[in-house]
């Protein structure tokens, strides 16, 4: 079934490729701010509650307001629960698997979503999934072995390979389904519910935890304000209209120069090691982004 995003598609895939990028660079953002909130002793739990209720407020304004926000209409309902409990698992399965395996092999395990939006395309036949498309899968995933390391060369847990491949297939379910449930819609009211679904489950987590919520310190509530305006407004927002031009299965693609980002601003921020690796990577993945821009011949 298609999508009122189909000539959006055809006209603007350039204009796309770049919402996505400015998507993956803000979704990049995440771990720095949250190493740096974590440094001075704030517990994630807390974080991730103070982020999702600000940037529901953040996306809020940004849409137009609350009556910008209500015209969403009957969707509000799965935007807020299905949207909310999503994110709120893909959050914390990642977190979760990290108990058992790796952060360079939750990276890479959580990366294969791509993957799993072409399979369900190709499965559903929603989407045409061409030779390029599969040559920048291939790419893409290649660059981030590359940055992040092979995930295989080492016996991992069974239970944290389980929980990773867990939130990438949830996330792989969430995009073809935002790109539909999304429609006609903008892209900042629709993502003011998902944040606020997101904001009252962390919310709820945190109370059940006993996490100090009040009151806020200094670093809590500059980080968490960072965190509701990068990676959750700015990249959320730009996400969903790359995500209209593209389609799931470009736009998953196209996301994947996140772990890249991170990585360089890991070093820029935190003083982290930027290597080779990275930089070769990089060139990969840039190169799957050239690939996804070709036609395939009539």
């Amino acid at each position: 079934m298609t999508t009122a995003a189909t000539p959006t598609t055809a006209a603007h895939p350039m204009r796309g490729t770049l919402l996505v990028l400015l998507s993956a660079a803000c979704f990049g953002t995440t771990l720095i701010f949250t190493q740096r909130a974590m440094d001075t002793g704030v517990t994630l739990s807390t974080l991730l509650a103070y982020r999702y209720v600000l940037g529901a407020v953040m996306l809020c304004v940004v849409a137009g307001g609350l009556g910008a926000v209500r015209d969403v209409g009957a969707r509000k309902w799965p935007l807020l629960t299905l949207g909310g409990l999503a994110q709120t698992a893909i959050a914390g399965l990642s977190v979760a698997s990290l108990q058992f395996i790796p952060a360079a092999s939750v990276a890479f395990l959580f990366y294969t979503y791509p993957t799993w939006v072409a399979v369900m395309a190709i499965v559903r036949k929603t989407e045409e999934v061409d030779a390029y498309k599969i040559a920048a899968l291939v790419l893409s995933l290649a660059g981030i072995v590359t940055i992040v390391g092979n995930p295989l060369a080492s016996k991992l847990d069974p239970r944290g390979i389980a929980l990773a491949l867990a939130a990438a297939l949830v996330y792989a379910v969430l995009i073809p389904w935002l790109g539909k449930i999304q429609a006609g819609l903008k892209p900042a009211a629709a993502t003011t519910w998902i944040a606020l679904g997101a904001a009252i489950c962390f919310v709820g987590g945190a109370l059940v935890m006993h996490a100090p919520l009040f009151p806020p310190s200094q670093a809590l509530l500059v980080n968490a304000t960072a965190l509701a305006l990068i990676p959750t407004t700015l990249a959320l927002t730009s996400f969903l209209a790359g995500l209209a031009a593209l389609g799931p299965v470009r736009a998953s693609i196209v996301s994947t120069v996140e772990p890249f980002w991170t990585a360089l601003l890991a070093g820029l921020v935190l003083g982290q090691d930027v290597g080779p690796r990275t930089w070769i990577g990089g060139a990969m993945i840039a190169a799957a982004m050239v690939v996804l821009q070709k036609k395939p011949s009539a």
